[in-house]
């Protein structure tokens, strides 16, 4: 089972934190919002499909995140649980750690923002497309 959607890069993507990656649906971020490496994003926690968020409120459901930019991609691989409500409006996060809240996609992921491929981010940085793919393993 797949989703995909498209978020945009910004110039002021750092990708500098540790435990986790953020997109948004907001369309500025300041330099201070190390997480985010998706501005602009079509969708948010509270408008995927039904099917996709019942799989991810399954405990320990293996999830995938696929980024993919023109030159580079990436993925992130994490964990469902039955206490993510998946009910933002705006943010979706992955978390390295097991925090959950309305803008937790997943837990326990392999990757922070930090982690990801140089290549990814510089195209990200330079305002290109992200293109993003929810994969319920």
């Amino acid at each position: 089972m797949e989703y995909t959607f498209i978020v945009k890069g910004h110039p002021n993507i750092t990708s500098k934190h540790k435990t986790t990656l953020e997109f948004t649906k907001d369309p500025d971020i300041g330099i201070t919002a190390d997480c985010i490496i998706g501005v602009k994003s079509q969708v948010s926690m509270d408008n995927i499909p039904r099917e996709i968020t019942q799989a991810i409120k399954e405990d320990n459901r293996p999830i995938t995140l696929k980024l993919e930019t023109e030159n580079a991609a990436d993925t992130i691989k994490g964990y469902g649980h039955h206490k993510l409500t998946l009910d933002h409006p705006t943010d979706m996060v992955s978390r390295k750690s097991d925090f959950k809240c309305s803008r937790t996609l997943m837990i326990n992921a392999d990757k922070g923002a930090i982690d990801l491929k140089t290549d990814l981010i510089k195209d990200l940085r330079d305002c290109n497309p992200l293109k993003v793919t929810i994969i319920i393993n």
